[in-house]
């Protein structure tokens, strides 16, 4: 491409697309090429790709085992769009999905294709458990985020007119009760039980409760193993149906095949989407059979049987199972979440460091600044006898600028990151499950000398910094 012509595709961009565009803003990129970890940009630079399509991208861009599988379909002249009926194509994905399911629901399961995004396939979960227990209300928590339609907007974080009852969702560096730990853990679980036992409460018994077991876009906060457990008896004994949100973690991101397996837990409906297609669209929900209470017609969509994108999703289930990627993220992800918090004891603009496999988060914060409950601004905060401060001071107060900044140098230095997090002040990386160990250190860094660049501009020192693979070395 012409020198200069990935600057005339931008301003085109910006012109005539709309401004609900999000990610085209902070990552002024045209991709014209892409493999694996890396993309080829217009302008012939390349660049690490930590987005990963925001986790669509289990196996990174083109693998060749993806290609294969579309040319294939292509190649063999079956039609590629087919409303519902069966095909050999969707009974191979539907074969190789369940053999991936957590056992105890893979036996008695069934599954329900809907429209081509997450969000649909949250709309149809609320749907299917409002018909099979005849009741309307739902349990969300703080912090989710499940899609973009009426419904499953009404369950994510960022909604005014709430209509679904909301839970505090356990966290240790932001913890609501101010303890953290298994402690803050606790509080919550027993906020749910008084919420859902107090007949004054206000929230009549729910037709289901939807959860993440690792809030992606609320920050990455993973649910505590216990705390997921707990939930289970909670709802279990209140005939409650379960709905685990496994868009963004499922298929091996967090080290298990799906995030639920850390903790045991077995939901009554899972709803999946992204990695699930293999980089193209696809959403389903899957439940047990004694919830199949559906009308024909209950919950459709004409591109539910989408061909290119369940061979696309067979071939990267089957070779994420085969090739053991879930372990490897755990691996991984365990060693560099290690060595990113050797950031957070060296600058103090990071706050925070954690993740589980590779999912991970890197909260930024105003350094120096007192103890804030999430609150930057707010002096209704500040009052040490209303809100005392914790023994060690607390979270410091979130710094979105600064994690713009860090996004911003990440880019100049070819790493492509996410931003997230309660107030965008999360840094996150959702790197492919096939990253070598030299690319992770690559991206390792970079992202260290982002920060370090950033938090010398915002503290004016001039103390030198060594790269990380000095430090490692």
């Amino acid at each position: 491409m012409e020198t200069g012509a990935h600057e005339g595709i931008l301003r085109r961009q910006s012109a005539r697309e709309s401004a609900a565009r999000t990610y085209a803003r902070a990552l002024p990129v045209v991709p014209v090429r892409a493999r694996g970890l890396t993309i080829e940009g217009a302008d012939g630079r390349r660049y690490l790709d930590c987005l990963s399509g925001a986790g669509t991208l289990a196996l990174g861009h083109n693998h060749p085992v993806v290609l294969e599988a579309i040319r294939k379909v292509l190649d063999s002249g079956a039609p590629l769009h087919v409303l519902d009926l069966a095909t050999p194509v969707k009974d191979a994905f539907i074969t190789e999905l369940f053999r991936t399911l957590p056992p105890g629901l893979a036996g008695h399961a069934r599954v329900q294709f809907c429209g081509p995004a997450g969000t649909d396939a949250v709309e149809a979960a609320f749907k299917l458990v409002r018909a099979a227990t005849g009741r309307t209300g739902m349990l969300a928590f703080t912090g989710a985020c499940h899609g973009m339609t009426a419904a499953s907007l009404g369950a994510s974080d960022h909604v005014t007119d709430v209509r679904v009852a909301r839970l505090p969702f356990p966290q240790d560096y932001r913890c609501p009760f101010g303890t953290g730990g298994a402690q803050g853990a606790e509080l919550a679980a027993r906020w749910t039980e008084s919420v859902l036992d107090d007949p004054r409460s206000g929230v009549p018994l729910p037709a289901g409760m939807i959860l993440e077991p690792v809030q992606g876009e609320g920050g990455v906060i993973p649910a505590p193993d216990a705390w997921m457990r707990r939930m289970r008896r909670i709802t279990e004994s209140r005939s409650i149906p379960l709905i685990a949100d496994e868009i963004q973690t499922g298929v091996g991101r967090t080290g298990t095949f799906w995030a639920v397996e850390h903790s045991g837990v077995t939901p009554d409906v899972m709803v999946l989407s992204k990695a699930i297609g293999g980089s193209l669209p696809l959403a389903v929900v899957v439940y047990r059979d004694d919830l199949d209470v559906w009308e024909p017609g209950a919950h459709a969509g004409t591109f539910r049987g989408n061909q290119l994108a369940m061979a696309a999703g067979t071939a990267t289930l089957t070779y994420v199972r085969e090739h053991g990627l879930a372990e490897r993220a755990a691996t991984l992800g365990t060693r560099m979440l290690s060595q990113l918090r050797q950031l957070a004891a060296e600058f103090p603009i990071v706050g925070d460091v954690r993740g589980r496999g590779l999912m991970i988060g890197v909260e930024l914060v105003e350094p120096g600044a007192g103890a804030a409950a999430d609150s930057a601004d707010d002096d209704r905060y500040t009052d040490p006898e209303v809100f005392p401060a914790p023994a060690d001071g607390g979270p410091r107060p979130a710094a979105p600028e600064l994690a713009a900044a860090v996004q911003r140098e990440c880019l100049r230095r070819g790493l492509i990151v996410e931003l997230g997090g309660r107030r965008a002040s999360v840094v996150r990386l959702l790197p492919p499950l096939t990253i070598s160990d030299e690319q992770a250190a690559a991206v390792l860094d970079r992202l260290a000398d982002a920060v370090a660049a950033v938090a010398r501009g915002h503290t004016g020192s001039g103390r030198p910094h060594a790269t990380h693979a000095e430090r490692a070395g």
